[in-house]
């Protein structure tokens, strides 16, 4: 007979919390997003706090959401971690026949415990009025426990009775008989529950309750007792019952005020998640895989970093490595380009290195290297990429520093060939092309009050330009994806046959591509990205990198 370990519950494992020989912590979580992130930060359990849920829910804390609701939200919590979660059921929602119903539900949604309170249902928050607030009848009370425990199916599942005569203005002694009585009606721990800012009325508890099962606490207001005070006391178990619902309405608020003010985003995009930060805590690698798995699409993104130049007029700084290597803001400029793409879910880059490519040194980058890098250009460079280039590729300059917003708008464009264009340039106060690098000429201005404006290129740089005034700058950075890389191909084989391959750059590459008819697509963006020509722009990136805008 083979031996089959079965996997321990949830359950089992709440329980094995609330019975350890050391002091446990758990923390709130209000929703399947705050779930995962309270898991992935080390702990071992949750905390499916009422406070929270209701303020998740933009309700007040008195059962004005219902227990279908709460138990909707406490679902999407399970199915988002893999820890055991123990609800405050406030009052069980009712009589001893609403706790059996709850049990059951909360058992079938996979929910390893709940705590419920020895107050009057419909219940008010602990700290608001406590003193006024009524409390159960003890023997009422020990028969929802009785109930509550017959109604369970797995034999592991935790109900804890939160007592909460301390708060209503009661004595240490009154909160020890009802814990007594609670605790010989079947309750699997006690929740003392206390609002003074001093551990005082507790410590006596603790010292009176002496062990008789695990004891709970939820250290709100006297968050200044040190932790090593609640292991001497013998407590089983510690909830910081309501602490990522108050950072998070911190955060909130702090932003929701900045962007209003400045009616702009700009200014705090690289201090918030990036969205694939959300993506990835929603669990879309996994789903990712899967399309793989069972579609066979969703073609992964390749960078093309060209990092092969010392960089003309910074000669002081680059004696001993490339111009991708000068550190902005205490990380090399490729490092910065690397954080971004990986903050994008772009994982597959290649860095063309020639001067110092000895001295590229970047985890998460494969280096291909162009010896003839001083007699050659940008294209030869991108020529010794090809064999790692995917359907769908990012290629930009090795000397950029952009805001995170800049990449997402070049994802977020259709198009088999996207450049990106900064329309700003266009005002810098050059008239034409001449006293502009890489102008770019499209088949419209930036039309600031359009959504999702369609535009081609239709040149790119002072060679062979139009004599109009350009509608911005090329900033270096472009997409090339399914047909458009076949298209490139091609002008890449034009460029060879008449003899500008070698020295040709990315604007030239462009100019082919437009003069055989191919479309390519223009992202305008304003401003919010920089490239290091000199020790100016060095300056100035170090300046970017700490926040303050170009």
């Amino acid at each position: 007979m083979n031996d089959v370990t079965m996997p321990v519950s949830r359950a089992r494992r709440l329980r094995d919390l609330l019975e350890s020989n050391q002091l446990e912590f758990i923390m709130e979580a209000h929703n399947g997003l705050s779930a995962r992130i309270i898991e992935e930060a080390g702990f071992a359990g949750i905390w499916a706090s009422g406070l929270a849920l209701s303020a998740a829910f933009g309700v007040r804390d008195s059962n004005e959401a219902s227990w279908t609701q709460v138990l909707e939200a406490v679902e999407f919590m399970a199915d988002a971690t893999t820890v055991p979660i123990l609800l405050d059921g406030d009052t069980g929602y009712g009589n001893f026949n609403n706790l059996r119903r709850l049990v059951t539900k909360l058992e079938s949604r996979g929910v390893a415990g709940v705590c419920i309170e020895d107050k009057l249902f419909p219940k008010t928050n602990s700290f608001i009025d406590g003193e006024r607030q009524a409390l159960a009848d003890v023997d009422e009370f020990c028969g929802k426990i009785r109930a509550g425990k017959d109604a369970q199916r797995d034999p592991d599942f935790c109900i804890v009775a939160r007592v909460e005569a301390l708060i209503a203005g009661w004595s240490v002694e009154e909160a020890l008989e009802r814990a007594k009585a609670y605790h010989a009606a079947g309750a699997d721990a006690i929740l003392i529950h206390d609002k003074a800012p001093r551990f005082d009325n507790i410590q006596r508890f603790a010292d009176a309750w002496d062990q008789r099962c695990p004891l709970v606490i939820v250290p709100t207001k006297y968050y200044s007792t040190p932790t090593d005070v609640f292991r001497s006391a013998g407590i089983s178990l510690a909830i910081w019952a309501n602490h990522s619902i108050r950072a998070s309405v911190t955060a909130m608020q702090r932003t929701a005020r900045e962007v209003h003010d400045n009616q702009s985003v700009a200014g705090i995009e690289d201090r918030i998640a990036p969205v694939s930060e959300i993506f990835r805590l929603q669990g879309d690698d996994e789903l990712r895989d899967a399309e793989r798995r069972y579609t066979g699409s969703d073609v992964p993104i390749h960078a093309v970093v060209l990092a092969a130049a010392r960089g003309a007029g910074l000669e002081s700084v680059t004696e001993a490595r490339p111009k991708a290597m000068l550190k902005i803001g205490g990380k090399p400029l490729l490092r910065r380009l690397v954080d971004v793409f990986k903050q994008q879910g772009i994982h597959d880059i290649t860095a063309v290195a020639g001067y110092r490519a000895d001295t590229i040194d970047v985890p998460g980058v494969r280096v291909v290297e162009n010896r003839d890098y001083e007699h050659t250009g940008e294209l030869a460079s991108l020529g010794h990429a090809r064999d790692h280039f995917s359907e769908d590729n990012i290629v930009l300059y090795g000397d950029l520093v952009f805001r995170r917003h800049v990449l997402t708008d070049l994802l977020e464009a259709s198009g088999d060939i996207v450049v990106v264009v900064d329309s700003d340039a266009a005002n810098d106060g050059a008239s034409d092309g001449d006293t502009l690098r890489d102008p770019a000429w499209c088949s419209a201005p930036d039309d600031r009050s359009l959504f999702a404006q369609r535009v081609t290129l239709t040149h790119v740089g002072a060679d062979h330009a139009p004599d109009t005034r350009p509608c911005g700058r090329w900033i270096g950075l472009m997409r090339a994806r399914g047909a458009g890389r076949a298209r490139i191909a091609e002008a890449i084989e034009t460029l060879q046959v008449d003899g500008s391959y070698a020295r040709a750059g990315i604007p030239e590459l462009l100019n082919t591509l437009i003069a055989a008819g191919a479309r390519v697509d223009v992202v305008y963006i304003t401003g919010h990205w920089l490239d290091v020509n000199d020790l100016d722009d060095l300056r100035a990136a170090g300046d970017f990198a700490h926040g303050d805008t170009p």
